[in-house]
């Protein structure tokens, strides 16, 4: 592995477009959505051995599963598209297969096999040391030599990533506000974030490890049994939740990620602007291939024009014209800091 490079950013901003993009050079490991399948899990303090280690890679993501057995899969799902032996209701879909392993092979489950024979007789050492190991061996599975993690809602990760690989790259990924509002507000899975994150607001707790039985007996009908093992899909789906506080949380993300990006050295960030990506394709993959460390060949940077859509660009201006003022008003405190 000669580079590592996080991605990371408010999601729903084209990332997921750049994973396939980023896997279709032949010198890149893209890592799709590992830190968003993985989580604080696959970093434990201290050192511990391979067999830990690959339990928290194995291990299925609680959150995850309650929302497939839910009924409530999301797009981003690539197992659930081409189940292998893995389900949630019987097995439980192990984290890595969810979304890491199906992006880079068509065959996952081989893949998830061959890495647990081999992680298992790691011996104790730190996450980080786990991880760039792990990488390794990715890398060298697959011929790759530079390494891309890119995962969605992710501005929260990017300190502890910083600390725990001081040598990494990261790339801050953004899309026009009310653009990405708009699409958080059709996106199952950021509609439950917003409800989590007014359950967090109604409980007074910093963290879920914080709630009590008291808090969730407290909580009201439409929004207490989101914490079931599982759930009507409905009280996601149906729920009014106004466009204003999804523009306040991407506001509120592109800060988180603007003002870690400009902690780091100058060496170390650079930024990503959806449209610009869109305009220029040729001009802004160059120069992130460049940043990240491998070449930008020309074969790849015409195939990668294709992978990009164009069609979502400008969708909040169809909304009626006080829906879209308000919307623009709650994206502002964000609009600002990036134009800064």
């Amino acid at each position: 592995m000669r580079s590592l490079t996080f991605v990371f950013g408010t999601g729903r901003s084209g990332s997921t477009a750049l994973s396939r993009i980023l896997n279709a050079h032949p010198d890149v490991l893209s890592l799709n959505e590992f830190m968003a399948s993985v989580g604080d899990a696959a970093f434990p303090a201290g050192k511990v051995g391979g067999e830990e280690f690959w339990q928290a890679l194995f291990r299925p993501a609680p959150h995850f599963e309650r929302m497939i057995r839910s009924g409530l899969p999301l797009p981003e799902f690539l197992h659930t598209r081409r189940p292998g032996r893995y389900a949630a209701r019987t097995t439980g879909i192990p984290a890595l297969s969810l979304m890491v392993l199906p992006h880079l092979t068509d065959d996952p489950d081989g893949l998830l096999d061959e890495l647990g024979a081999a992680i298992v007789r790691w011996p104790e050492r730190t996450a980080a040391e786990h991880h760039r190991a792990l990488f390794g061996l990715l890398c060298a599975r697959f011929g790759r030599t530079a390494v891309v993690e890119r995962s969605g809602y992710s501005t929260g990760w990017a300190p502890g990533l910083r600390e725990t690989f001081p040598d990494a790259k990261f790339v801050h990924m953004f899309r026009d506000g009310p653009d990405c509002a708009l699409s958080m507000s059709r996106h199952p899975g950021y509609r439950a974030i917003s409800l989590l994150r007014e359950i967090k607001t109604r409980s007074g707790i910093d963290s879920f490890t914080d709630l009590t039985p008291e808090h969730v007996r407290a909580l009201p009908p439409d929004l207490a049994p989101l914490l079931d093992e599982r759930f009507d899909p409905a009280l996601v789906r149906d729920r009014h939740i106004p466009l204003r506080t999804f523009g306040a949380v991407w506001s509120e993300l592109v800060t988180e990620g603007t003002e870690f990006l400009t902690r780091l050295p100058a060496d170390r960030r650079t930024a990503l602007a959806y449209e610009r990506l869109l305009d220029h394709p040729a001009e802004e993959l160059t120069r992130l291939a460049e940043f990240i460390g491998v070449a930008p060949l020309p074969r790849w940077l015409h195939a990668a024009s294709v992978l990009l859509d164009h069609s979502r660009r400008g969708s909040a201006r169809s909304l009626p014209a006080a829906e879209l003022a308000e919307l623009r008003d709650s994206c502002a405190p964000g609009t600002h800091v990036l134009e800064g």
